[in-house]
Parts: structure tokens; C-alpha cells; sequence
């Protein structure tokens, strides 16, 4: 029989005398965390690398400190990179629903909106002394005057041609004529030219008809000269704010030569100014129009205006953006609308950025789950990294849920790294369903959530806690206090040998820690606060694991811990609820008789066991059929069940727990019920490895002991988990004591004689067991039934 192990293979303590300081405020700060160097390198390879495609994937778990690994690494390799670019959006003279996008250097941007602000006010100035002038008055007048003498001139010879056709001509305005007959000198009233008759009147209507044609000829000409005017006056002024604003503008144009979108915007505006003169010289106030109405009928000169779409300042390093709300519009920038008249309107000034926008040049950080919650943005991405390019569009006008005029903005060039953040699951989900995804993240940076537990690795651990004490202004800790919370991570990744990675958790560990040393008015964290810490944590938690233990105190749940039962067990569970995990015992029990090899799991037949639970359960069959009747027929049928289960079921953990009490109600031998086991099996009667096996263990270790502390219990648990356990003190104490033993078993053979007493036996050369043997037995009593099966049938057929 195997020796329990002992208390030094239970626990790994953490030897406060690895450290040199007094307090942890004298170690030196960690720039990164502990134990990510893989996930940096791939970080570090994916930022440098300038092919398509090559953006990140960080995946690990939720709180291990990605995102501020992330931001701290980028933020050490941006110092020699160059700064980011300005945008803007201006106006587009030709076609405003399609504004213009320009790109200028960083902090260039302020300045050019700067100067087409002051140019406009300029032009305001100016304009209106210009066209005060005398040289303007001068010359306009000068033109109205060559109008006037020409029109003088048409009149004058319709004048002439009044008198040969006898007719007096009147001019009531410039482009209407009166005239009436004249006879003898004398003008016609209409009765006495109605009077006339014959061949005289004949005469006079003709000598009328004549002088009409003259006269529609004649303000025809007047017509055109009328146009002709207007169209000099217009060159005129055309010309003269042509030539009062050129130099203000040149001076601009000069400015920004050598970027031609900005010189091709200025000719534009240049000629939108020419063409809307009149707006930087009338006044509403000049017009008669009541103060309180002045602004409705002011003109607008917001097309003049730059929307300063990106701004940075000259010196500003490239940009690193976090987005923790990624709608689409935060993600990919959005055009505003207001209600005028109750219609809904925009301009280009209502183009506002997203986050593509301002991490341009840089780095964007997105939560993965964040971006996959929520519609459009994740397709918005993916859009924006093909195209290599950013086009702002208004979902509600892609969808038809609003009939108003929008923008379509110049799309903005991108030059990025996206850093996606995110679970595993996420990551292998999106790889196996998008095939863009594979395509576009070609990088994943695998987050650690676990490492070595070396000297050296302490010493790093010891100042990471020192980091985050200082991080949070918390006090500092004792090397006492340290190697406890070593201890403690050791215990969360269930296993002696490493430690966790887990920021988060660590991190809240020592704000509870620092909570309890203020409240004990310690200068600093010590001991005790840490272990006072991690007991409250259990406590705000265990409300219904106490609730279950009473229910197993009072016997309402049904567990055996002491005296011996054929085909009965407890096996080890482990319960998970929210962020509390621990162990519970349960009974499991065996009824066998004569049958076909089969064994019923009834919480199978009742669809309350998993696929991994009935998959354990059939390995017994192949067990005990290659082990016990290789050369006879299993002449047995076994039924188990988890006594007083009224949930799913599922894990193997408990599949060599199930075995033994199938081989005690074959041989008829009683199981100790003062021992509790845990452990997966395969066909070959191998004990594997299992989880959660420090809290089962503590969770049997509780029960047993509300039940008598006097008494003596145990645990059997698989070999393969000695390295996992990290055991509380209470049961350090009790094995110690020996009144809490833990077997660790390799095989089937070493648990069974544990828990019966009875040596397993092993096969001598003939194939045979020894007699008294727990093998020797279930044989024996195989072959028994075996024959009583072949006696029935043959019974029958007599």
C-alpha cells in the first residue's frame, strides 16, 4: 500500500528571506508586466512591420493587463516616429455635397484656418472702401454715362422718324413709346381720328404701322444696350474685386504653394468672392429692416469657413487611441445635421472625426467584444482597412430612415495599426468564421496567464506588487506580505510550481489588503492583511456553499464519513458559481447483478449527464471487460448513479471514483467511508489528472471536520495532481496531526486497496489473481455469474 504524501508535497511556501528589502518601496518600478515577453514580441513585431494587413490581435484573459501592456509598449516606441497629419474639410465651390478633404503638416492646420478666417475679414473691409471709391464711382459712372448718351441717341432718332410719319412720340419709360397721329400739326384725340374715313385714314394707319415697326426696332437696341450695360457694370466689378482681393489671396496662395489642393481651394474661393461681392458690401441695416430681423437677412460667409477636422500640435508624437464606446459613428466620424424650418440641414462643418480619424498616422486600440456588440462597426472597420481609406456615411441615410440631402465628404487615406483586444474565444471564432479576419489581423499576441515560479521570477513578481502599490498610492508591503500573496498566486492557477500572471486580481488583492492595514492602523500591508483580505473575499462569497454544508450537517444531503458500504463511494465535486469555486463530497453508489456487460448510468438514461460524464462512464465497460473477461462473457450489469442529483452533470473527474464502487459491489467488498476520491481514469486503469482539486479536497476537509474534528479522514487524489496542490492552512495542520490524510494513486489497483484494505493482487504467469486478492475476487465472481448464466440458458433449453 502507497504512503500518504506528506505535508511539504501539499503546499509550496514562498521563503520571505528571498528578499532583500524592508518594504516593497524600494524596489525599482517595472515598466511592462511580468511574464508577457512572447505577446511583447509579437506586439513589437506587428507595429514594425509596414506590410497590409498586419494588424493585432491580443488575446488572453479578461484583466490580465493587456490594454495597459499595450499602451505602455507603444507609448516606448513612438518617441522617433514621425508626427501625425493635420485634416480639413473645406467647401467645395462646385458641388457642396461633396466637400474636399486637405491634408497639411501637423500643427499647419490651426494656422491655414487661421488665415482663411482673417482673409475673409479682410476681404469685408475691404471691399465695401473699394467699391466707396471715387476711381469705382468714376469708372461706373463713366459706363452708366456711354449708356445714357447712346439711348439719348435711339430716341432722338425715333424723334426724326416721328416727325416724317406725322406722329407725336412720348417716352413714358425707358423701354415703352407712346405715339398718336398728328394732322396738320395737330394731334389726333381717338374720336376725332375715329372720325376719319376713307383713303385718308387708310394712310395714317399705314404711316402708324411704319413708325411701330421703327420704334420695336429701336427699343430692341435699347434692350441690348440695357443688358450690355449690365454686363459691363458686372465685368467692372468683377474687376475691381478681382483686383481688391487677388493680393490679400496671393499672399495666402503663396503661403501654402506647395500644396496644390490649397491652391486650387483658393482659385475657387477667389472666384466664389468675385461672384458674391455683393455680400461683403450690402448691409442689412441699410435696407430698412427692423434690428431684431438683421441676422435672418445677413449674408452667410460660412462656406468660407475650414472645418479643422484633425488637429495636432507641431511637436505631438503619433497617436495612440483607445475608443471605448466604438459605434459606428465614434469608430468612422459622422456628419450632423440641424433643423432649420423644420427641415433637417448640414454643411461641411458638421463633418465631425472618428476614431480612425485621430488614431491616423498611429495606433487604434478597440475592445473585440465592445466592436462585435455593436451593428455596423465591425463591418465599418474591416471597409476602412481594405479600402485603405475612411468614407463618412450617414447610416441613416444608407438605411432610408430619414429622406434629407446629405454629404458625401472626401474620403481620408489611412495609415494605422488596429489592435484588437479580446478573449481566445473571440479570437478563434472570428479566425474560423470571417475570412476577412484572417486577413486583416495576421498578428495575435497571446497574453500569458501564467509563469515559472523561479528565484528570479519572485523578485520580478515582488516588484510588480511593489509597482501597482505605488500605482494605486497604496503602502507599501512587508517581504512577509509578499511571499503570502506569491503563495496565494501559486493557489489561483492551481499550481505550486508557477504563479499568475492575473493583474486584476492581484491588483484588487492588494486594495483590499490595504484596506484592512488601514483599518488595523498598520504603517504597512503585512501578513496578516493579505490573508485577512483573501478570507473576506471567501466570505462575501460562500453563502451557498454554507448553505450546502448545513444541508449535509443536517442530513438532508445524505454522506457517509465513517464505517465501511459495498458498492457506496463519495466522490469529489467541484462547484463553480460566479467567481466563488469549491469542492463538495457526493455520494455515488452501485448496484450490480447478473446481465449483458452493460453499465447503466442513469443520470445518462435521464439526459442529466454530459457527453464527458458518459464518455468516463463507457471507458468503465471497456475496463472491466479487457481486465477481468478476456476470455469469458461479462456476465454483469452494473447501475450507477450521484445520489440526491438534480442538475446536469458533467467532467470525468469523478470516472475512477464511479469504478471502485462498480469493483466493491462485484467483490463484495466494503469501501471506507471515511476516505473521499477524485480522479479521471482511462482503459487502461490509469488515475489522470483533474481540476479544481484544491477546493475539492478543502470542501471534503470542511465537511469532515464540522462533522468531528477528532476523527481521522482522506482524500485520494491522482499522482498527476501532487504539483497542483496548494492546500490552506487548516488542512496543513490536520495532516500534520494525522488526522487528514491524502493518498496520490497512479492506478486503479493503488485506490482500491486504500479504500477496502485489501491488497489489489496482481497476475502471475498463468493469468491468475490471488485468491483473497480484490482482483482475485471480482473474478471469481465474474466466473460465478458467468456460469449461473450459462446454467439458466441451458436450463431452458432442456
Amino acid at each position: 500500500m502507497i504512503d500518504p504524501l506528506k505535508v511539504s508535497d501539499l503546499f509550496h511556501s514562498c521563503d520571505s528571506k528571498l528578499f532583500s528589502f524592508a518594504t516593497t518601496d524600494e524596489l525599482e518600478l517595472l515598466e511592462q508586466p511580468i511574464g508577457q515577453s512572447n505577446a511583447l514580441e509579437a506586439v513589437d513585431f506587428g507595429v514594425n512591420i509596414k506590410q497590409d494587413g498586419y494588424n493585432l490581435f491580443a488575446m488572453g484573459a479578461s484583466g490580465s493587463g493587456k490594454h495597459s501592456a499595450i499602451i505602455s509598449f507603444l507609448q516606448s516606441k513612438i518617441n522617433d516616429k514621425e508626427s501625425p497629419s493635420d485634416w480639413c474639410y473645406v467647401n467645395n465651390f462646385k458641388n457642396y455635397q461633396k466637400p474636399i478633404a486637405i491634408e497639411l503638416e501637423a500643427g499647419v492646420g490651426t494656422k491655414f484656418k487661421d488665415d482663411i478666417a482673417e482673409l475673409v475679414e479682410l476681404v469685408k473691409v475691404i471691399l465695401p472702401t473699394v467699391f466707396d471709391s471715387n476711381s469705382y464711382r468714376n469708372e461706373n459712372e463713366a459706363i452708366n454715362q456711354k449708356y445714357v448718351n447712346k439711348q439719348s441717341n435711339i430716341f432722338m432718332e425715333l424723334q426724326e422718324e416721328a416727325k416724317k410719319h406725322d406722329v407725336s412720340m412720348k417716352t413714358t419709360y425707358v423701354d415703352r413709346v407712346t405715339f398718336v397721329p398728328i394732322i396738320d400739326g395737330k394731334i389726333l384725340s381717338s374720336e376725332e381720328f375715329n372720325a376719319i374715313t376713307g383713303k385718308k385714314k387708310e394712310e395714317i394707319t399705314k404711316k402708324m404701322s411704319d413708325f411701330e415697326r421703327i420704334v420695336k426696332d429701336r427699343l430692341h437696341k435699347v434692350t441690348e444696350l440695357n443688358k450690355t450695360l449690365q454686363k459691363d457694370l458686372k465685368a467692372l466689378d468683377k474687376k475691381t474685386t478681382k483686383k481688391a482681393i487677388e493680393s490679400i489671396i496671393d499672399e495666402v496662395r503663396r503661403k501654402y504653394a506647395d500644396n496644390e489642393k490649397i491652391v486650387s481651394y483658393l482659385d475657387h474661393l477667389q472666384d466664389d468672392m468675385v461672384k458674391h461681392a455683393k455680400d461683403f458690401i450690402s448691409k442689412p441695416e441699410n435696407l430698412g429692416i427692423p434690428p431684431f430681423m438683421q441676422e435672418f437677412y445677413a449674408p452667410s460667409f460660412a462656406r468660407y469657413k475650414v472645418n479643422l477636422f484633425i488637429s495636432h500640435d507641431k511637436d505631438s508624437h503619433t497617436p495612440i487611441i483607445y475608443e471605448d464606446n466604438p459605434i459606428h459613428q465614434n469608430l468612422i466620424g459622422k456628419i450632423e445635421h440641424v433643423s432649420q424650418v423644420g427641415t433637417l440641414v448640414t454643411d461641411f462643418s458638421m463633418i465631425k472625426p472618428g476614431a480612425l480619424h485621430k488614431a491616423n498616422g498611429g495606433y487604434l486600440l478597440l475592445d473585440a467584444r465592445k466592436i462585435l456588440m455593436n451593428p455596423f462597426s465591425y463591418e465599418g472597420l474591416k471597409r476602412a482597412l481594405q479600402a485603405k481609406e475612411v468614407r463618412i456615411e450617414s447610416l441613416a441615410q444608407q438605411y432610408s430612415m430619414i429622406s434629407t440631402t446629405s454629404l458625401e465628404p472626401e474620403a481620408i487615406p489611412i495609415n494605422l495599426k488596429v489592435v484588437l483586444i479580446g478573449e481566445r474565444i473571440l479570437y478563434y471564432l472570428l479566425y474560423h468564421y470571417d475570412p476577412d479576419f484572417k486577413e486583416l489581423f495576421k498578428v495575435s499576441a497571446d497574453f500569458e496567464d501564467e509563469m515559472p515560479r523561479s528565484d528570479e521570477n519572485i523578485q520580478l513578481y515582488a516588484r510588480m506588487i511593489g509597482t501597482i502599490s505605488k500605482q494605486n498610492s497604496l503602502r507599501p508591503l512587508t517581504p512577509e506580505a509578499v511571499a503570502r500573496v506569491v503563495e496565494q498566486s501559486s493557489r489561483d492557477v492551481s499550481h505550486s510550481l508557477k504563479f499568475s500572471t492575473h493583474l486584476r486580481t492581484l491588483s484588487d488583492l492588494l486594495k483590499e489588503a490595504d484596506y484592512y492595514s488601514k483599518q488595523n492602523e498598520h504603517e504597512y500591508i503585512e501578513k496578516n492583511d493579505i490573508q485577512k483580505a483573501l478570507n473576506s473575499q471567501i466570505e462575501r462569497m460562500n453563502r451557498i456553499q454554507m448553505k450546502l454544508y448545513e444541508q449535509i450537517d443536517e442530513g438532508t444531503i445524505m454522506i457517509n464519513l465513517d464505517g465501511s458500504l459495498v458498492g457506496q463511494i463519495n466522490a469529489l465535486s467541484y462547484i463553480s458559481i460566479g467567481a466563488h469555486n469549491f469542492g463538495i463530497p457526493s455520494r455515488i453508489t452501485v448496484r450490480t447483478r447478473i446481465g449483458k456487460g452493460d453499465i447503466i448510468d442513469i443520470e445518462r438514461k435521464v439526459e442529466l449527464g454530459g457527453p464527458i460524464h458518459s464518455k468516463g462512464v463507457m471507458i468503465l465497460s471497456s475496463y472491466l471487460g479487457s481486465r477481468y473477461a478476456k476470455n469469458m462473457p461479462l456476465s454483469l450489469s452494473a447501475s450507477l448513479v450521484f445520489e440526491q442529483s438534480y442538475g446536469m452533470i458533467e467532467g470525468d473527474s469523478a470516472s475512477s471514483t464511479e469504478l471502485y464502487a462498480i469493483l466493491s459491489s462485484i467483490a463484495e467488498l466494503p469501501i471506507k467511508q471515511n476516505i473521499a476520491v477524485t480522479g479521471s481514469v482511462n482503459q487502461f486503469g490509469e488515475i489522470q489528472p483533474i481540476g479544481g482539486v484544491n477546493e475539492k479536497i478543502e470542501g471534503f476537509f470542511d465537511i469532515c471536520m464540522r462533522k468531528d474534528e477528532k476523527a481521522s479522514y482522506g482524500v485520494i487524489i491522482p499522482h498527476t495532481n501532487v504539483k497542483h496542490l496548494m492546500l490552506k492552512e487548516e488542512v496543513l495542520k490536520a495532516v500534520k496531526n494525522k488526522k487528514f490524510t491524502i493518498y496520490a494513486v497512479k492506478s486503479i489497483d493503488e485506490g482500491i486497496s486504500i479504500l477496502t484494505g485489501v491488497e489489489a493482487g496482481t497476475e502471475n504467469k498463468k493469468g491468475k489473481y490471488p485468491a483473497k486478492s480484490v482482483n482475485g475476487l471480482i473474478v471469481a465472481r465474474l466466473e460465478e455469474l458467468s456460469k449461473t448464466v450459462k446454467e439458466f440458458y441451458h436450463s431452458k433449453k432442456e
